[in-house]
């Protein structure tokens, strides 16, 4: 599923299940030593799934460590991204000489869960879009696609950056019609081969009970960045 929304310079795997979590080097064992049964099984399908994507390039099997932030720290010369939640983990990974940047993020189908979390992640001018959005398409939870539009942004944003990124730091029109989506960042954007970055765009799915996000920027000196699909975490934790 989400290599539908990917450059075909990304290698992608995803699982709708969970392998043994004794299949982990002794250095990821370690850190997720005292986690719940629950975190311990993600955290090792996930890698297990960034591993095949890895594989595909010829990259041999390794420990995919968290960094100082918990992002994923990739092999040199990658750039890659996680996600899991109930039912679905996926990776994305690809050579830093094709993608500058990865975010990739999967939700339940379903709403945000109080006004409260709708507030704190939509702004006023994404709430506009609400309305035609629902009657585009009512069997989409189009308030949660926010959010994971948003944390599929931040996911690509972190690793050029190394900040954190609000959701109401960036503005996000989906666009139904295309699955595709485009966030306008109201903060100074990275610069990337001498280019600020105004924003970030990406592509969308909803399917089987599953709302998938993806962000994968190839960027040069002279084009705006490339959409996923296209040519050419957490918050505290920015994949998995």
């Amino acid at each position: 599923m989400i290599e539908e929304l990917l450059s075909p310079r990304c290698e992608t795997a995803e699982s709708y299940g969970d392998t043994p979590v004794g299949e982990l080097f002794p250095e990821e064992a370690a850190v997720i030593a005292n986690a719940v049964a629950v975190r311990r099984h993600e955290f090792t399908t996930v890698r297990a799934c960034a591993r095949e994507a890895l594989g595909r390039f010829g990259i041999a099997p390794a420990p995919l460590l968290p960094g100082p932030h918990g992002e994923p720290k990739w092999p040199a010369g990658f750039v890659g991204s996680m996600t899991h939640c109930a039912g679905y983990r996926a990776a994305a990974v690809a050579r830093t000489s094709d993608i500058v940047t990865i975010g990739v993020d999967a939700e339940p189908n379903q709403p945000l869960p109080n006004e409260g979390v709708a507030g704190h992640v939509l702004r006023p001018e994404e709430r506009r879009q609400l309305a035609s959005l629902k009657a585009h398409s009512p069997q989409v939870s189009w308030d949660r696609l926010f959010f994971s539009a948003k944390e599929s942004v931040y996911k690509a944003w972190f690793p050029l950056t190394r900040l954190w990124l609000d959701f109401q730091e960036a503005t996000v029109t989906i666009h139904p019609g295309t699955g595709t989506f485009s966030a306008r960042l109201l903060v100074p954007g990275p610069v990337v081969n001498g280019v600020r970055l105004p924003g970030f765009r990406g592509g969308w799915l909803a399917r089987d009970g599953l709302l998938v996000t993806a962000v994968a920027c190839a960027e040069t000196a002279s084009r705006a960045p490339v959409p996923a699909g296209g040519e050419g975490t957490s918050r505290a934790e920015p994949a998995a």
